[in-house]
Order: structure tokens, then C-alpha cells, then sequence
């Protein structure tokens, strides 16, 4: 898309598909498998047979491949070119000439388009939304998605006031730099942050618990890469977020029951998982 590319030449976006590119060369059946197990453990299922399964903003395409080795009929759209060779790169991988997985460009903001895809049993956009430039407009638009008993699962980054608008900063400069400045103003201030973090839980006598999570990040962190990742949170803009009760609110208001969710902290992303409600005097279980 045109608008994408203007957006990142002048600095206003990041390229996740890039980095997308680079997370496939490390790309291997253990996360796989892990990207399995918590599409399985977050929507309480063995299988997604007879299920369709929208994935807005599909990024490395890992959890489209993921879905689909579950059984869904799926559809993958992304905003980034790149995102979408990435998607598509993996579907030529595991699933040539699958007329089941369908995979395109587009736009999340682009609700006429959405419209048009119909609805489904299970929408997934984890770590997506908030990076659209307009997240209200996003969620809106994948709400009106979900079947009447459908599922919803979202990621989307924790409110926490001014340090919010500080990391809106630090991602800011990230794209405003020339590369490759970037990334090395992305990985200083990435470790830079995970040493902090370190020295006060050890200072607390509780090393482990930043230690931890390294060490099991390939298999606790849905088979994605830590440095990877890294990048991404620093450089990843536009950048909005919610706070989880407001989240709540909003799907509630528009006959969605949270089924589980997982409330962020501090840094980091609410996980929550919704299910529409068939009718408006029942609740699905």
C-alpha cells in the first residue's frame, strides 16, 4: 500500500513486517507448537474444525499457520506489504495451494472492506490495534466481525498513564531516526531497560524472576523471539492504549462477555479473550 510506505518513509510507522521477515529465519516447529498450545489454552479448545478464524493484522502469519493446522478455514489480511509476504511465505511453506487459508492486503480501518469478508467464529488480533493510529476505530471495526456465539481474542497495550506517553516517546524517536541508528537505539534502550529490571528484583533477593522468563521465552511467550520482540516494542508506532476496565466496558456494552482475561501489570498487553452473547438476555457458556 502506498499509505504504508508513505507512513514509514516519514517516519510515522514502524515496520513490522521487516522484522517480521527476520523472525521467519528462526521460525521452526517448536514455536510452532507453542503458538499452537496458546491459541488452545486461551480458547479453551482441542481443535478449530468447522471454525472460521479471522486474523487482523497477521504479521508473521505464525498464528494464521497456527489456526489452520488446528482445523480453521482461515483468513489473514495485514496492512504491511511485507507483513503479508510474510503470511503468505508461510502458507507456501506448510499449505501450498490451500483454497482454506485465504490471505490478503488490507486495512483494518477499512470497515466496508471488513464488511464484505463476512463474519466469524473466532477473531484474533493480538498486538495489532493499538498500532493502527486510530485503535477505537480498529476494535470497532473486528467487533462487527464476530458471529452472534463467536469468540474474540485481543492484546492490547496497558494504560498506564504518563509512563504510556513516555514509551510514546521512545517509539516516536525509534522511526524518526535514521537506520540504522534505530536499531541500535532500539536494542541499547531494550537491554538497558531488562538490566534495570534485573538489578531491582535482585536487589529484592529475586533474580529469577526476570531470569525466568528469558530463559523460557521460546516456549511461555507464544514461540516468538525475544529479540524480535525487543524491537518491536521499541519501535513499534503509532501507539495507543486502554486500561483493562475500559476494555471491559466497552465490549460489554456491545453484548460481549469477557470469558478470560489477563490484566496487565504494568508494561505490557492486556490479554482478554470475549465471547458475543447469541441473544441479549443469555450468556453463553
Amino acid at each position: 500500500m502506498a499509505e504504508h510506505k508513505s507512513d514509514v518513509m516519514a517516519g510515522n510507522r514502524f515496520e513490522f513486517g521487516a522484522n517480521w521477515a527476520h523472525f521467519l529465519s528462526v521460525l521452526d516447529d517448536t514455536r510452532i507448537l507453542a503458538a499452537e498450545e496458546s491459541l488452545k489454552q486461551m480458547l479453551g479448545i482441542k481443535t478449530l474444525k468447522g471454525h472460521r478464524f479471522l486474523d487482523a493484522g497477521s504479521g508473521s502469519g505464525l498464528f494464521s499457520l497456527a489456526a489452520r493446522r488446528l482445523g480453521a478455514r482461515v483468513h489473514s489480511f495485514d496492512f504491511d506489504p511485507e507483513s503479508v509476504d510474510c503470511t503468505m511465505e508461510l502458507k507456501r511453506r506448510y499449505f501450498p495451494d490451500d483454497e482454506d487459508w485465504v490471505i490478503e492486503e488490507a486495512s483494518v480501518l477499512d470497515k466496508n472492506h471488513l464488511e464484505t469478508l463476512g463474519q466469524f467464529d473466532v477473531v484474533y488480533s493480538w498486538g495489532v490495534l493499538h498500532h493502527t493510529g486510530a485503535m477505537w476505530v480498529g476494535i470497532e471495526s473486528v467487533v462487527s466481525r464476530v458471529s452472534k456465539g463467536g469468540e474474540i481474542y485481543i492484546a492490547i497495550y496497558n494504560d498506564q498513564g504518563w509512563k504510556s506517553h513516555i514509551w510514546w516517546l521512545i517509539k516516536f524517536i525509534y522511526n524518526k531516526l535514521p537506520r540504522p541508528l534505530n536499531k541500535v537505539y532500539g536494542y541499547s534502550l531494550g537491554l538497558l531497560s531488562q538490566l534495570f529490571v534485573l538489578v531491582k528484583y535482585s536487589l529484592k533477593l529475586q533474580p529469577m524472576t526476570v531470569i525466568r522468563p528469558w530463559v523460557r521465552y521460546k516456549k511461555e511467550s507464544r514461540g516468538m523471539s525475544m529479540l524480535h520482540d525487543m524491537i518491536d516494542w521499541m519501535g513499534g508506532f503509532p501507539y495507543e492504549f486502554a486500561t483493562y476496565d475500559v476494555l471491559q466496558d466497552y465490549f460489554s456494552a456491545r453484548d460481549f462477555e469477557l470469558i478470560t482475561g489477563k490484566q496487565a501489570p504494568s508494561l505490557g498487553c492486556h490479554e482478554m479473550l470475549f465471547r458475543k452473547k447469541r441473544s441479549n438476555n443469555s450468556r453463553q457458556h
